[in-house]
């Protein structure tokens, strides 16, 4: 394989690209070593939540960002109609038989396969081209972090498709609304659709997901460096295991509400509105469904905010609009604690120490879906040290994550010859 490939990771990791290089190069070897033509790269970054904590599913607002952590994989074409992936750190490959159908298996709920055979239906159901193919994949995307690691792999796949059969040529909004189906459908989890808009597109993204089969991107530029700020998430070590329910009851508490409304969105109600049917909605769906409608309300018009604030160079409001989404996440949505947890509240301890520690200072916040996993948190330049010191013996080393902002999206990168590895 001639080294020709390795100018096209260079919009993708820029500075990082030669450190890249020998990180696509071992993918390559061990596909080749499987005997598979190696026809190229795909990489998909993983994302942080800026803005709209729980709104993208009730057609809201948004604002967020690819990171620099990535998945990557080496890709090859089968002729058979088969899927295989094989993983490093993953001793058993993941297969789907594409001949066997394209509907969701109820036995594949929940694993890579799912992902896999969902995302290749997503592709049919547009009339895109589809077909087998071997992969080695790697990430860096850490698990249970709030980073999204599963919108990275759904839209990996989807990239992957897009160059082995599709010339490269599907636009990122249909990489992530595939994304989107093949978790719902397929995977069996009930997201919405902002985690893999940011993975597909990259850099700082608002998104307006008001007519969802169209939603509306556009780019914020965003250089921390100049408001003297680092961006990081805190891994709290919760685990999302059994939490589908905690999950799954916000958007349909929210929808239940909508409901009431004749509606089948949130979006387009006032708090006046909510206010006003108050009693109506606390008779027949109680008050958590009230108080998370409420947040909705308010955190779509703050994402907003924040992103003219963004636009005007105001870094001090946007971090009082962040400590404002933190606090109604907290108290209103009520997605830090599961309901009936005790003893294992480590987000919520992570958000009281961040606080302590901030005085008034940065922000921080629930980062994503919430219940477990991780915060996030907007430190001062030169006190990131100190926070480290502090959490580090609480949750573990290397909970504190640094992360920066990736300017590209998902990538097809092709191959051309097998000379040399």
């Amino acid at each position: 394989m001639t080294d020709d490939w390795v100018h096209g990771l260079a919009p993708v990791y820029g500075s990082q690209t030669q450190v890249q290089a020998a990180r696509y190069r071992r993918l390559a070897t061990r596909l080749c070593e499987a005997g598979a033509r190696i026809d190229g790269f795909a990489s998909a970054p993983g994302r942080t939540e800026l803005a709209g904590n729980h709104t993208d599913h009730h057609r809201g607002r948004v604002l967020a960002a690819a990171v620099e952590l990535d998945t990557v994989a080496a890709a090859a074409r089968r002729q058979d109609g088969r899927i295989v992936l094989r993983s490093e750190g993953f001793g058993q490959a993941s297969e789907v038989d594409l001949r066997e159908g394209l509907e969701p298996v109820e036995g594949e709920r929940g694993t890579t396969s799912a992902l896999a055979r969902g995302v290749v239906a997503a592709f049919a159901k547009r009339g895109l081209c589809v077909g087998g193919f071997d992969a080695w994949v790697a990430s860096d995307v850490p698990v249970g972090a709030g980073l999204s690691s599963s919108a990275a792999i759904e839209v990996l796949l989807g990239t992957v498709l897009s160059g082995l059969y599709n010339d490269g040529a599907i636009a990122a909004p249909t990489l992530a609304c595939v994304g989107q189906e093949a978790e719902n459908r397929h995977f069996g989890k009930p997201c919405g659709l902002m985690d893999q808009m940011a993975c597909a597109l990259g850099g700082v993204v608002a998104i307006d997901f008001e007519h969802p089969a169209a939603p509306r991107a556009a780019q914020i530029p965003l250089d921390l460096s100049r408001f003297g700020h680092r961006l990081a998430v805190v891994d709290t070590g919760g685990s999302h295991v059994d939490l589908a329910e905690d999950y799954a009851a916000i958007p349909g508490e929210m929808r239940a509400v909508a409901g009431l409304f004749g509606r089948e969105a949130l979006r387009g109600l006032t708090a006046q509105a909510l206010q006003a049917q108050a009693p109506a909605i606390r008779r027949a769906l109680g008050d958590r469904a009230l108080l998370r409608s409420l947040h909705f309300v308010w955190e779509d018009a703050r994402a907003a905010e924040q992103v003219d604030a963004l636009q005007q160079g105001d870094f001090a409001c946007f971090l009082g609009l962040v400590r404002a989404s933190g606090n109604s996440s907290m108290r209103w949505l009520q997605n830090v604690i599961p309901a009936g947890a005790v003893a294992d509240q480590g987000m919520a301890l992570a958000l009281a120490l961040t606080e302590a520690f901030l005085q008034g200072r940065g922000a921080c916040r629930v980062h994503g879906g919430g219940f477990a996993g991780a915060i996030q948190v907007w430190l001062p330049d030169g006190c990131e040290d100190a926070y480290i010191a502090l959490l580090e013996p609480i949750f573990g080393s290397g909970c504190v994550r640094p992360l920066s902002i990736r300017p590209a999206g998902a990538a097809w990168i092709p191959v051309r010859g097998m000379e040399s590895l």
